[in-house]
């Protein structure tokens, strides 16, 4: 890695985290993790699983972090894997109190390596993804740069989902319900906002409040709104009404944004509508979204 960009000499990802990087009291919950893994697919049914997010880059803050992981199946997911998984999920959420929740992301082997993630699933596990057990699919993907076509095929579909994200907004009426949608819809909103400037900054990081600032550089109009989005991705509590103000504000704007400079997202091939796609990451029937 150079200059703390995240990438290395050819300019090519860097991958994050490491099994190394698991800090004392998560050990446990990884080992938890793998061994409930084993027992309830098997080699059989599991190719290979993976770590992301703050446990396995070494950053994540007991009682508050969640554990996220993702399982590459030796084909595509069934109504039994996902039950598997969502029990994996309560086992580990009820036996460990180091994490604030579990979600495991199911995809095919065959889906992970189509040509169609290529820029997407499949940078995601290449670059953002921790290997856990198996073989590393990794090692049958490309090396990836920051360029505009991996901004546009990671997050360059905003604009599709904000009647969503609003009607959820609407439809969440407890403090529980909105503090949990706030926390998503700001880490999109950052994530989002990073990638847009990625190409232009020439880099990478997963830290919030450094995406923050990268993308105040080249929008500073809009910087003080994407400060208080990577906040808010960290406390949501302590924003109440600030979930409205970016759905009204912010959202619109990045997404038009985004389409300007990058474009949209391609869609999804006809035979893969009916998969686990859309919306944010950290359940069974999501996609991973770029995120800490």
């Amino acid at each position: 890695m150079t200059n703390g960009t995240g990438l290395d000499r050819d300019g090519c990802f860097v991958r994050e985290g490491s099994l190394d990087r698991v800090s004392a009291p998560f050990a446990p919950v990884v080992a938890g993790l793998t061994a409930r893994l084993a027992e309830r697919f098997g080699p059989g049914r599991l190719h290979s699983g993976y770590l992301f997010g703050s446990i396995p880059r070494g950053t994540a803050v007991a009682g508050v972090s969640d554990l996220d992981a993702l399982l590459a199946l030796r084909d595509e997911p069934t109504d039994a894997d996902r039950a598997a998984a969502r029990a994996v999920e309560d086992e580990l959420d009820a036996a460990y109190g180091q994490i604030d929740g579990a979600g495991l992301l199911l995809y095919g082997v065959d889906r992970l390596l189509s040509e169609p993630e290529r820029h997407d699933l499949g940078w995601f596990v290449a670059c953002l993804c921790t290997p856990l057990s198996g073989p590393d699919l990794a090692s049958r993907l490309p090396r990836y740069r920051p360029t505009s076509l991996l901004a546009r095929e990671t997050n360059g579909d905003l604009h599709r989902d904000l009647s969503g994200l609003r009607a959820k907004a609407a439809a969440a009426v407890t403090a529980a319900e909105r503090t949990r949608l706030t926390r998503g819809v700001a880490r999109r909103l950052v994530r989002t906002g990073f990638t847009l400037v990625m190409p232009r900054w020439g880099g990478w990081t997963s830290d919030l409040g450094r995406s923050a600032e990268v993308f105040g550089r080249y929008y500073p109009a809009h910087a003080e709104q994407m400060r208080a989005a990577a906040r808010a991705a960290r406390t949501p509590a302590a924003y109440p009404t600030l979930l409205d103000e970016l759905l009204a504000g912010l959202a619109p704007w990045l997404a038009d944004e985004y389409l300007a400079v990058h474009g949209a997202k391609a869609p999804p091939p006809v035979n893969l509508l009916t998969g686990p796609r859309g919306g944010q990451a950290g359940r069974p029937a999501t996609r991973p979204r770029i995120r800490s």
